[in-house]
């Protein structure tokens, strides 16, 4: 059963039915398999349970992330996010990596605007120290993410290691606020993610990263985490 706040997403086109959510709109409206045909003919630049985040990330006035391991994607320079992809894709091409990065390039067009979304992001320090792509592919990437909280177009904080266990040590999380529609978040493992919209588990979801928030250390420090870590994998020290 589709829920109040995901028929409204439907509704106001900021999000696409999954399969199984079109064919129980065809069954409840009588379409005879109209929405399900629909959705077949689409053709979509992202993985079936990542396609309809994207999509929101384009509406949301606020987004919250937070990663564990990884840059976010919408923050990966092109050199960065090709050595990700390469990393587990068998017997890449390079066209393949090619498409994936250009697909990754283009969903980080959403901070061009310089005002909306409003972006939070916070890092596990864990994402500064691991060297992805080599010390220049690190050094330029982070330099990249200081010069956006350095400018006012990110909100960054880093939870140290020095904290030890968090609430979000578990998951990659994306928590996304909208104008006239209720929070969704986005939690994201190995080849999968989930998207809820249920109000009990966006809120929990929402609890867990205030609380990892509180964790964290200021902006003006975690900048100089980020500026100091870039330098020494631009030194080539670890």
């Amino acid at each position: 059963m589709c829920s109040p706040t995901l028929i409204s997403h439907f509704e106001a086109g900021r999000r696409l039915p999954n399969p199984d959510d079109a064919q129980r709109i065809d069954r409840a409206l009588g379409t005879d398999g109209f929405f399900a045909r629909w959705l077949e003919d689409l053709d979509s630049d992202f993985r079936d349970d990542f396609a309809a985040v994207a999509e929101l990330e384009q509406q949301a006035t606020l987004i919250q992330q937070f990663a564990l391991t990884l840059v976010p994607g919408v923050l990966q320079t092109p050199e960065y996010a090709r050595a990700v992809f390469g990393a587990y894709r068998p017997n890449h091409t390079a066209k393949e990596l090619d498409e994936a990065v250009v697909i990754r390039t283009r969903r980080g067009r959403l901070l061009d605007n310089p005002s909306r979304p409003v972006v939070w992001t916070l890092l596990d320090e864990a994402v500064l120290r691991r060297r992805v792509g080599g010390p220049r592919v690190m050094a330029e990437q982070l330099q990249k993410i200081g010069d956006l909280a350095e400018s006012g177009r990110l909100r960054l904080h880093v939870v140290p290691y020095g904290v030890g266990a968090h609430a979000l040590l578990e998951s990659l999380l994306i928590l996304m606020s909208f104008e006239d529609s209720a929070p969704v978040a986005y939690a994201e493992a190995f080849k999968t993610g989930n998207l809820m919209d249920d109000p009990a588990l966006v809120s929990a979801a929402q609890s867990a990263y205030a609380l990892a928030l509180s964790d964290a250390l200021s902006q003006q420090d975690s900048l100089a985490l980020v500026r100091a870590a870039a330098e020494e994998h631009a030194h080539g020290r670890h």
